[in-house]
């Protein structure tokens, strides 16, 4: 790793933004979900949400799973669980919406814990959703068309969400608590170890301060192979 991928890294997460996150409802494009994950990452979002479609996702792993290196992508069954959870840490579900119950999408503060909420290509913002949300917004349009396509809607959002948060400096301060930030170093400078790791339960080894570096890669290796049984190697 050059010094100046480790200080990438370790600038980049410094500003996440573990307090906003977005949540698909029963996206299933992978065309438009590569998208919303790669504006989340340029935005400094560490987590989303999916609700997985029920007739499952298109293209999904094959056309976002280069975005997944970056931000992790939580899946569930159904909209209510990730909802409830996230209004129980205090979070503000904001849904993008269309119709005279919105307001301007610049209109609310998002220097608030957020979770900007999608609804499907298809149908839009569900019942559930409707009824789960504390604010609809909407992108004002003068055109035919009602509605932007959802990952470009999405891009329009996050983008006012991104200007709010700058101006307030939060990117200016370490938000991810330690140990995520410790998590996310690992997984994004030594992905190959961190798979294996997770694959067998393992902890992920201690790296050193000044370059990122596995302390005592061949050490703790050899370790490994003393612990596991002689058919499985160490990653390389």
């Amino acid at each position: 790793m050059t010094p100046e991928r480790y200080q990438r890294i370790l600038e980049t997460l410094s500003r996440r933004q573990p307090d906003l996150t977005v949540v698909a409802d029963e996206v299933h494009k992978g065309r438009n979900l590569s998208a919303i994950v790669r504006t989340c990452d340029s935005v400094g979002i560490d987590t989303i949400h999916t609700v997985i479609p029920q007739k499952g996702y298109r293209g999904f792993r094959g056309t976002a799973s280069g975005s997944h290196k970056w931000v992790e992508v939580k899946t569930h069954d159904n909209l209510v669980a990730p909802l409830e959870q996230l209004k129980g840490q205090g979070f503000q579900i904001v849904a993008a919406d269309v119709g005279q119950q919105c307001v301007n999408y610049r209109a609310i503060d998002y220097t608030k814990p957020t979770a900007l909420l999608l609804g499907s290509e298809k149908d839009g913002l569900s019942h559930t959703a409707s009824e789960l949300c504390d604010h609809k917004i909407t992108i004002p349009m003068i055109g035919m068309v009602e509605s932007l396509n959802v990952s470009v809607a999405t891009a329009v959002i996050l983008q006012e969400i991104y200007h709010q948060r700058n101006d307030a400096n939060l990117y200016g301060t370490n938000q991810l608590s330690s140990d995520l930030q410790q998590k996310r170093f690992f997984q994004w400078a030594h992905p190959k170890v961190a798979e294996f790791c997770d694959e067998k339960g393992l902890a992920y080894p201690p790296v050193r301060e000044s370059d990122g570096e596995i302390v005592n890669a061949s050490q703790w290796y050899q370790s490994v192979l003393n612990s596991l049984n002689p058919t499985n190697r160490a990653p390389m």
